[in-house]
């Protein structure tokens, strides 16, 4: 059963969890982990939604992955896209290790 602990803002973890964001992993682990990813709640109009999915599967891309390079680009093109933010995985399986 997993041991509970602390993490930075107090929340409870357990063990054998991700880091959280901006943790490294402990000496000798052998690679460093990335940031935890964010959720959030997005409620739609079905129209929108269904025009959002047509156009991601002509993309090749998930719905998620739509709304994420969408929002991207408007913060881009907004000038407000921080420059520390990484690039978007690149689409596939991920590299063997």
């Amino acid at each position: 059963m997993p041991t509970a602990g602390n993490a930075p803002g107090g929340e409870a973890t357990a063990q054998g969890e991700r880091p959280a964001s901006g943790e490294r992993p402990a000496a000798g682990t052998g690679r460093a982990q990335r940031p935890q990813r964010k959720s959030v709640l997005l409620r739609l109009d079905p129209a929108v939604h269904d025009a959002l999915a047509r156009w991601a599967g002509d993309d090749l891309r998930s719905v998620n992955a739509q709304i994420e390079m969408l929002l991207r680009r408007a913060l881009d093109d907004a000038g407000r896209l921080p420059r520390d933010v990484r690039p978007p995985r690149r689409p596939g399986r991920p590299p063997r290790t």
